[in-house]
């Protein structure tokens, strides 16, 4: 017993090496490498399903006819004075609504500057930006008719109590102009989410750097503030613009007649029996719109990326 102890204790007492142990089994890279692939089905099953293939079945149904033949019929469409004219109410509604969300959006953004992050104000704000930022369609609808609708609550209300008529020179409410406020009511709250985090970015070393220069809060914003925030401003707008152009539920549940915009136009095209034999021509409208929305998001890109520089 003392015999077999004895070379392990002197090995040990020697400072000789203990023998090596075997080597954990490291995970392949071929394992690695399909647990990535396998967590990213889902997300690219989504991309080709929602984005891809719509944009895919866009491109080819507005160059084929009917019968399936190639043609550009459909394309040279696009220059009716009808469709024309139908891009450019949205092109309107869509930069007019995002102008004004992105103002009082950034203006909300401003004042909660002051708000602790963590806090309870700033909790309920994002909370309920992030809910109205997804409340359309139907149901903001119906909330704008039952407000101001004809019979609204407080259209009855004006006009019992003051006697003004909101709609004395016509329902507004059921035309373009009447998606103004629906619109806007949505593109504020995705203001608030989106350039909150560009006024989060500025630093406070900065406004000291100014102060210590002897500089006040004009020039602060002048030289500092407003030059850092513009990218991530006109993105932002960029971002609530196409947010806007792209909407379609908000405006086929108020809108009762007529295709003012592209998505309404788009879907009188698919259903309405007034053109029949062009239904192809919704892949040209589609058409058209993917290529303002490609414009737009490239320069998106471009002022985040601008805009990024200042956020690290």
């Amino acid at each position: 017993m003392t015999d077999t102890l004895r070379p392990v204790a002197d090995a040990q007492g020697s400072g000789a090496a203990t023998p090596p142990r075997s080597p954990r089994a490291r995970p392949r890279f071929s394992s690695l490498l399909s647990g990535s692939v396998l967590g990213l089905i889902p997300f690219t099953a989504y991309i080709v399903l929602f984005l891809a293939l719509p944009t895919v079945i866009a491109l080819v149904t507005g160059f084929v006819d009917k019968h399936g033949a190639l043609t550009v019929d459909n394309l040279t469409a696009l220059g009716d004075p009808v469709i024309l004219r139908t891009f450019g109410n949205s092109l309107w509604l869509s930069a007019l609504t995002a102008v004004i969300g992105a103002l009082l959006g950034a203006l909300f953004c401003y004042a909660l500057l002051g708000a602790k992050p963590t806090g309870v104000l700033r909790s309920i704000v994002d909370a309920a930006s992030g809910v109205l930022a997804q409340f359309g369609g139907v149901m903001l609808a119906f909330a704008f008719v039952a407000t101001i609708g004809i019979q609204g609550m407080i259209t009855v209300w004006l006009r019992t109590s003051f006697g003004v008529d909101i709609f004395a020179d016509g329902v507004w409410l059921y035309d373009t102009p009447g998606l103004i406020l629906p619109y806007i009511y949505f593109q504020v709250p995705l203001m608030i989410i989106t350039f909150s985090p560009a006024l989060e970015s500025l630093k406070p070393q900065w406004a000291e750097a100014n102060a210590m220069l002897g500089g006040g809060i004009l020039s602060y914003w002048r030289h500092i503030g407003v030059p850092v925030l513009l990218p991530s401003f006109f993105g932002c707008l960029l971002l609530l613009f196409a947010n806007a152009f792209s909407s379609f539920a908000t405006a086929a549940a108020l809108t009762s007649q007529g295709s003012q915009i592209v998505p309404l136009q788009i879907r009188a095209a698919l259903t309405s029996e007034t053109v029949l034999g062009r239904e192809n021509l919704a892949g040209a409208l589609a058409l058209g719109m993917i290529v303002v929305m490609v414009v737009v998001m490239a320069i998106y890109s471009l002022l985040m990326r601008r805009a990024a520089r200042w956020q690290r």
